[in-house]
């Protein structure tokens, strides 16, 4: 898949199944085009049986918790070594903020603060060599939340209580432009008022305030109707690292030889579109790089139960 590509299919393109093949490809969708149903089935039941693995879960939840445990004991017994939020903050000294809230403030206010460059360009640097969107699974609140309401909402489908509805994906690219309008029109960052990112983050820190009910209203609205409605058809903040991360050298790599495509890898995935590849004759070559809109959340990784799907540092030729 092309960088291009990679980029339309985060904005809402529908993801294509490729007219040509490598000569190495091609070779190995013909050899898996051999093996015949139930040969098929009982090769997924044997590698079923010996998986079972939640390693990046366990890892990313723990790393989460953790970042945002931080900024609620250096406040609580005054440290000082972080100060603020995920939204704006500054640790040991060097100025972070949210590359999205940034731009709110800049279209806002019509005004470039250097503190906010400085900020932005550290919190660039940073989330380019971790990923990217890895901000959306590996440190936002509201994400674990939003994953807790998931499973709930998994649980209750699966027993028919609930219907899972969904939305153009190109949504979230209209509410990005329609977000900054507001910004610069009204000079007051719209966004960052119903963002429960900030809102839960400033929550943990500093206290719940009444914005909490909005962000518990929006988690039973996705329990009940859309599955993790805001992260993949509303926040602006994923479309902003997405951008990030497609020239991140952190990324999940697919290979191709062992897969069975069974599909469990896009059951988990909050953004299932970035797996496409992963289905049978999807693959253009024998390694592929997942796309910009993946969260390197590893949830694929551990569901994969070939091994198929890892964690590579591009350029170092090391899988995770």
């Amino acid at each position: 898949m092309s960088y291009i590509d990679s980029l339309k299919i985060m904005l809402g393109a529908t993801p294509k199944r490729p007219t040509g093949y490598t000569p190495e490809a091609q070779a190995m969708h013909e050899a898996k085009r051999q093996v015949k149903g139930p040969e098929r089935a009982r090769e997924i039941k044997a590698a079923h049986a010996e998986h079972n693995s939640h390693k990046w879960r366990n890892i990313r939840w723990a790393t989460l918790i953790a970042i945002n445990l931080v900024f609620v004991l250096s406040f609580r017994f005054d440290v000082q070594l972080v100060e603020g939020s995920l939204t704006a903050s500054r640790v040991i000294g060097f100025h972070m903020a949210d590359l999205n809230s940034a731009l709110q403030v800049m279209l806002a206010y019509k005004v470039i603060l250097i503190n906010l460059v400085i900020g932005t360009t550290t919190v660039f640097i940073l989330w380019w060599l971790l990923g990217g969107r890895s901000f959306c699974s590996w440190a936002c609140p509201y994400h674990l939340l939003a994953e807790i309401a998931e499973k709930i909402h998994l649980m209750l489908a699966s027993r028919r209580m609930v219907v899972d509805y969904t939305l153009h994906r190109g949504t979230r690219a209209v509410l990005y432009v329609v977000f900054a309008l507001l910004a610069v029109i009204s000079g007051y960052t719209v966004f960052e008022s119903i963002s429960p990112t900030g809102i839960v983050s400033r929550a943990l820190i500093y206290g719940p305030g009444l914005a909490m009910i909005w962000v518990l209203g929006l988690l039973v609205y996705e329990i009940i109707f859309i599955r993790r409605m805001w992260c993949r058809y509303i926040c602006p903040i994923g479309l902003t690292y997405g951008l990030v991360g497609s020239i991140s050298p952190v990324r999940v790599r697919y290979n191709l030889d062992n897969c069975l495509h069974e599909g469990d890898c896009r059951k988990v995935c909050l953004v299932p579109h970035v797996l496409e590849c992963t289905k049978k004759t999807y693959a253009e070559d024998v390694n592929i790089s997942i796309g910009a809109d993946c969260t390197r959340c590893g949830l694929c990784i551990d569901a994969c139960p070939t091994g198929s799907l890892k964690f590579e540092v591009k350029g170092l030729n090391k899988l995770l």
